[in-house]
């Protein structure tokens, strides 16, 4: 698959998993970015269209984590990067998701947003399935507290 295919197959799923770890429309453009040219370099041979799928989070994955660990952006000033809800209740469920660390933003946006399992996750995430069932746990009893500060 070309890169121009692979960007309108699966450039949405890049973008929302960059954007739920670095919570930043401009960060996440840059990781975005990032993995399709490494897509386009390294044009790697896949087994299936599952195992492209998977590269592309991995690489999402460790574009982001590598952008939020940059000593330049500790020292920066974020801009806030404002989306309306028409809703109340998403508004605030997605003010909760900014507040979790970003290991667990990225593990409840694989499991919720785009339904893989957890031992999936871990594999994509390099990462024990034990690993990811304990993040989604604390991740969720997070959000949970915070949805009730909030409310």
């Amino acid at each position: 698959m070309d890169t121009e295919s692979a960007v309108e197959q699966y450039g949405t799923m890049v973008y929302r998993l960059a954007y739920a770890q670095l919570r930043s429309r401009h960060d996440a453009d840059d990781v975005f970015q990032e993995v399709f040219l490494r897509y386009h370099r390294a044009a790697p041979p896949f087994e299936s269209e599952e195992h492209r799928k998977a590269w592309l989070l991995r690489v999402t994955a460790n574009c982001a984590n590598s952008l939020a660990a940059s000593p330049w952006r500790k020292r920066s000033v974020p801009l806030e990067d404002v989306y309306a809800y028409s809703d109340q209740e998403e508004s605030g469920l997605d003010a909760a998701l900014a507040q979790l660390p970003s290991k667990y933003r990225s593990v409840i946006h694989l499991y919720y947003y785009e339904g893989y399992s957890t031992e999936e996750i871990a594999r994509i995430l390099g990462r024990r399935a034990s690993t990811v069932r304990a993040q989604l746990t604390r991740a969720r009893q997070t959000l949970a507290r915070l949805l009730k500060e909030n409310l």
